[in-house]
């Protein structure tokens, strides 16, 4: 099995492990939030290469001849000293863990732009910018070790549920598909130097099947492994993911893979991912993760909830032993991962239960 595998980083994964004993961690903030505040136009994410409407690097010069505007997955090529800006930006407020602007870095998500064929660059890339960034920041700060958290995106489609209601039956992909397209994400993201793998705002749990299945094959072909971070998604107030489970449920179906840490993020604000928070706190062996939005999106599409209000329902979560880790998802800034990061300094994190640690030893 591939669990018995050496550690690919070794010395990181204990660095980070024995942080995780010391105290809460903090993950960083949204990215979509920050690079909407630089206004961006078609030719920032066409940059140079894709500039003349297809990709100039490639031999056969693939087609994109669309617009490419919203890609910001693709900004890790085209410009990337706004995504190392970001990554700096929450390093600064306090952040120890850094995502890879890979969310939709699949070749499943990128067949929307017709760039399927940049994929694996892309989660390199994505690991190699945000690796130099927490690099750079852990020689500043060598009592603070900073790591790459390597994101894995839920993709554009669903396994469980049909898109056409009016043929329950059809999907629009499948396990094997999803199994291969991560695979090859997660190629990149090791290449490029990642700590941990992990698989994000899951609301369909097939998908989040095929994509541990596709980790496990490539740790085997690789000789190694990294941890694993599984953080789901409640879609909405009826305390459930959007293929039907509730957090518990969501759990049992993936704590097979032993992660490193199990958490939600997304879709609501702090205070209503509370109580689903803490069942994972009750049922879960590894560590607990949140990094809820800022509040509900208003009328316009913004969320409003301030970094002190964030700030203290999040402490509020610690001081009740639910957290190992926390941070910020849509509409968080630098703001709220400093106020955050304040606001549980010095508090203790979850504490695992015993038997699991035995089980990991």
């Amino acid at each position: 099995m591939s669990r018995q595998l050496p550690w690919l980083q070794g010395e990181r994964v204990q660095a980070l492990e024995q942080a995780l004993s010391k105290r809460i961690l903090v993950i960083d903030g949204a990215m979509g939030t920050m690079i909407q505040s630089h206004h961006l136009e078609e030719g920032d994410y066409r940059g140079q290469r894709f500039a003349e409407g297809f990709d100039s690097s490639h031999a056969h010069g693939a087609g994109c001849g669309h617009d490419l505007k919203g890609n910001n997955d693709l900004l890790l090529l085209t410009r990337p000293d706004i995504i190392a800006n970001v990554h700096n930006a929450y390093l600064e407020a306090g952040a120890d863990l850094i995502e890879t602007n890979t969310f939709n870095a699949t070749s499943i998500s990128q067949a929307d732009y017709h760039l399927q064929h940049i994929v694996y660059e892309l989660n390199r890339e994505g690991a190699r910018i945000a690796r130099a960034c927490c690099d750079a920041f852990s020689a500043k700060t060598p009592d603070q070790p900073r790591f790459v958290i390597g994101v894995l995106g839920p993709t554009s489609r669903t396994a469980s549920i049909s898109p056409d209601v009016n043929d329950p039956g059809f999907r629009n992909t499948g396990f094997d598909e999803l199994r291969v397209a991560y695979g090859e994400a997660v190629e990149g993201l090791i290449d490029g130097g990642a700590d941990t793998i992990m698989v994000e705002t899951i609301f369909d749990t097939l998908n989040a099947k095929a994509a541990l299945y596709a980790i496990e094959e490539v740790f085997e072909r690789r000789g190694g492994r990294l941890p694993i971070m599984i953080s789901g998604t409640i879609t909405d107030r009826s305390g459930r993911t959007l293929s039907g489970q509730t957090a518990e449920a969501f759990h049992a179906s993936l704590a097979h893979s032993r992660p490193l840490s199990f958490g939600l993020n997304c879709a609501l604000g702090a205070s209503d991912l509370r109580e689903h928070v803490e069942t994972l706190a009750r049922v879960s062996h590894s560590f607990v993760s949140a990094h809820p939005n800022a509040g509900l999106p208003n009328a316009f599409g913004e969320y409003d909830e301030t970094p002190e209000e964030m700030a203290a329902t999040l402490r509020e979560f610690a001081t009740a032993g639910l957290l190992n880790l926390v941070g910020g998802c849509c509409g968080t800034t630098p703001a709220h991962i400093k106020a955050i990061a304040e606001a549980v300094r010095g508090l203790p994190p979850r504490i695992l239960p015993a038997f699991s640690q035995e089980q990991a030893a």
